[in-house]
């Protein structure tokens, strides 16, 4: 394990610290790493160190290079700074991948409540963004992230077609950001048709980090969320893992359908190839079957055509030429 301390902007007291495993020699098949860039909470007014190195281990543990991002905070924590400073992290490893050995395409972010908040807009409008992101609690919407930061944003008003896979966790008897912070951003997430898993837990105080009573003592007293063994599992999903000839692609894509591919395709929601004349001239069933039933009118926003014809009993060996078909069609 190599560590370091990078001072990112030292008027602002900006700080990266630097988690890097071994690759090669015992580690066969490892010639780089997927990584976490962790973003601790503390409402823009600290940086807490509950949700920074004891959140590091875990993803350590389960194989990845990790970092924290101790951002700009206070008065200095006017937006954009804190935005600007997850740029410059992230931009700084991406640079330095090869020698980092990091796999800088396989790179999430982890923020907890404001961090959450910083994580979210990291994912939804930065410049350099993540490739997943993991929200704990978080601050989403305008009023409550104001309330911490007046010049904060509303990270779900942010969120667009490029936003990357997240993975959202809260409880609903959060009382100091309220649970309806995660069901906006999960509901703009589903709106633009971006992959999410989300959990919310029945109870569970904020600021719960890990969620053992290595980090709190509350733990005792109730059924804390075991949301981090979760997380590693989502991320081997959305990132790939560790395989004999190194990393294993992702067994998902990163959004809930086929309509954000280059050229249209069976994977497409019949909403979005009713708007295409030369899908519906190609293929007459698609108007069809979206005005089957007032059900399938409901579904066809977001059932694919492939679910259609298969629950419609079409030939699956017919599946691949509708398919061709359709990827003929430019997906504008």
């Amino acid at each position: 394990m190599k560590t370091d301390y990078i001072v990112l902007h030292e008027e602002r007291n900006v700080s990266l610290t630097v988690y890097l495993q071994e690759v090669g020699g015992e580690f066969r098949g490892v010639s780089e790493r997927p990584a976490v860039l962790v973003l601790p909470g503390g409402g823009y007014a600290m940086c807490s160190d509950r949700e920074a190195d004891p959140v590091v281990f875990p993803y350590l543990k389960a194989g990845y290079h990790a970092f924290i991002l101790r951002y700009s905070l206070q008065e200095q924590a006017v937006w954009p700074n804190p935005l600007e400073d997850y740029e410059q992290a992230m931009a700084l490893i991406r640079a330095r991948a090869g020698e980092w050995h990091v796999a800088p395409e396989r790179i999430a972010v982890i923020g907890f409540s404001a961090g959450g908040h910083l994580a979210a807009c990291a994912a939804t409008m930065a410049k350099n963004r993540p490739n997943a992101a993991i929200l704990g609690y978080p601050v989403i919407t305008g009023t409550t992230a104001q309330s911490y930061q007046p010049t904060a944003p509303d990270a779900a008003e942010a969120v667009d077609a490029k936003t990357c896979p997240c993975f959202v966790f809260a409880t609903r008897t959060d009382d100091l950001v309220p649970v309806e912070n995660s069901l906006r951003f999960l509901t703009a997430l589903e709106r633009n048709e971006i992959a999410f898993e989300s959990h919310i837990y029945a109870n569970g105080p904020h600021g719960l980090s890990t969620g053992d009573s290595s980090v709190d003592d509350r733990a005792f007293s109730c059924r804390y969320p075991r949301w981090v063994e979760d997380s590693v599992s989502w991320l081997r999903e959305v990132l790939g893992d560790f395989g004999p000839d190194g990393m294993t692609e992702p067994l998902f894509p990163p959004f809930v359908n086929g309509n954000r591919e280059a050229t249209l395709n069976i994977d497409c929601s019949l909403q979005h190839l009713l708007a295409s004349p030369a899908a519906c001239a190609l293929l007459p069933m698609i108007p069809e079957l979206a005005n089957a039933s007032p059900v399938m009118r409901c579904a066809a926003r977001a059932m694919t055509l492939r679910s259609c014809l298969r629950f419609g009993g079409f030939p699956e060996e017919k599946l691949g030429e509708i398919d061709a078909a359709l990827r003929t069609i430019p997906n504008t």
